[in-house]
């Protein structure tokens, strides 16, 4: 065999291992896109038919009533927007909270502020009661409609 035919044979064998390393490759990067897409398409916690469903029906009808504040009715003076703004940046601020806490509604209307929603125990509904009142400045303009959700 002359040295031109061995340079030629090496090259083909080269190319043949390079083409099977990428026919690889290509095999292991469509499993690992199809592992990925079964993982997105399988919910984490499927709700069952044992599963109790959620049901908001008591809280749905209490705020119906002509009586009860709703998100609707806060004002959009600036006193009052204020008083939300500060509000929810002192609660936010607290990371000690829980996600319910952070989330409570607050309304605030003519410089009285009403607290809805739940949270998860009675230290997080006196938490976000104090600071309410610390930045209205009585607790006589703070209504308190927080419910401990166990």
């Amino acid at each position: 065999m002359t040295s031109a035919n061995v340079w030629k044979k090496a090259e083909s064998v080269f190319k043949t291992q390079e083409r099977s390393e990428m026919k690889i490759q290509r095999i292991l990067l469509t499993a690992a896109l199809y592992a990925a897409s079964i993982a997105v398409a399988v919910p984490g916690k499927a709700q069952t038919s044992d599963s109790p469903k959620p049901d908001n029906t008591t809280v749905n009808k209490r705020d119906r009533e002509a009586d009860q504040v709703t998100a609707d009715q806060q004002k959009n003076n600036q006193p009052d927007r204020e008083l939300t703004k500060n509000i929810r940046r002192s609660i936010m601020a607290d990371k000690s909270l829980s996600s319910y806490a952070h989330n409570i509604k607050i309304v605030s209307q003519n410089g009285t502020v009403t607290l809805k929603g739940p949270v998860k125990s009675d230290d997080e509904k006196q938490a976000v009661i104090a600071k309410a009142v610390a930045v209205v400045g009585s607790p006589d303009k703070v209504t308190d409609q927080v419910s401990v959700k166990h």
